[in-house]
């Protein structure tokens, strides 16, 4: 059986990615209904309300659901404490070593995967105790690797090291599930306004920067007036987060950095979060179909 399948006890190996402010309940619940994992976000910060926003969960699903605990982010101790009980099984950790957290999460029974930019973090992971990594390349949403390395070399790189489960999108080469973030940011379900789920229709395969190369947090966002300017000059502001929530919910796309992945350009309307699941589990069928149909004739 499929490893993901069996440490996150949904029905398909879609997980729903973590971004802060958005991976709520109303999209984290849709795609739990739809079969896929649906993960609660804590690297807003805002204790409180995440954590009813977990509570929530359990009112709109009866499916299993997951939370991200983003290291680098993580303020709050109270935080950390009631998602080792509060009975959800499967944690999701990024920005930073999860050897801080192995510990109190293992002594309650959960299941961790770790996300990795690279062949070292990985390793380092694994190393400490993770079940799971979530391979993240280059061509993704959000925070990144300064280094760039695609998802298709990082994977079958980390594959050649470890045999842990990996969650990529890239089945043919060792995955057992894929992440999505940006395609589920555009989902009908999604809180953001329609103007940020828009830019993500209308870009085009260029139409994404990295940005901040030479510092950090570097990241991946959608071209605009304002991330053209930050490309330029190769720095971020500090102040760039600052005004966020105005983008993902004013609908401002120059009030911060709208974070967007390269699959941003293949995205062509808004669709369920139901409608996202059900095609692609048919498109990986489909596909595996047909390999497997030139395999068994052992003819191209």
């Amino acid at each position: 059986m499929n490893r993901v399948l069996q440490h996150t006890g949904s029905k398909y190996p879609v997980i729903q990615a973590p971004m802060g402010w958005i991976a709520r309940s109303p999209l984290a619940s849709a795609v739990c209904n739809a079969g896929g994992l649906g993960i609660i976000e804590t690297s807003s910060g805002e204790t409180e309300n995440c954590i009813r926003e977990i509570e929530k969960m359990r009112e709109l699903t009866d499916a299993p659901f997951g939370i991200n605990l983003p290291l680098l982010f993580l303020r709050d101790e109270n935080m950390i404490k009631f998602v080792a009980e509060c009975g959800v099984k499967f944690v999701t950790t990024s920005a930073g070593n999860p050897a801080k957290l192995i510990e109190i999460l293992k002594a309650h029974d959960i299941i961790v995967y770790h996300a990795v930019p690279t062949v070292k973090s990985a390793l380092k992971a694994v190393e400490a105790g993770v079940d799971g990594l979530i391979v993240e390349g280059s061509e993704g949403g959000g925070f990144k690797n300064p280094e760039e390395v695609s998802t298709l070399v990082l994977l079958q790189a980390i594959r050649d090291h470890v045999d842990v489960p990996m969650v990529a999108a890239a089945f043919a080469v060792g995955a057992e599930a894929v992440q999505m973030g940006t395609r589920l940011v555009s989902c009908k379900e999604s809180p953001v306004h329609p103007n940020y789920k828009q830019a993500i229709i209308d870009a085009e395969d260029t139409g994404t920067y990295v940005l901040n190369k030479k510092s950090t947090p570097c990241i991946r966002a959608l071209k605009t007036e304002r991330t053209s300017k930050i490309f330029e000059e190769g720095l971020m502001p500090a102040d760039t987060f600052k005004h966020i929530q105005d983008l993902y919910f004013g609908g401002d796309m120059e009030a911060s950095v709208g974070l967007a992945g390269q699959s941003a350009s293949l995205i062509k309307e808004q669709k369920s979060a139901a409608d996202v699941v059900d095609e692609t589990i048919k498109g990986f069928w489909q596909i595996s179909s047909r390999m497997g149909s030139l395999a068994s004739s052992s003819s191209f």
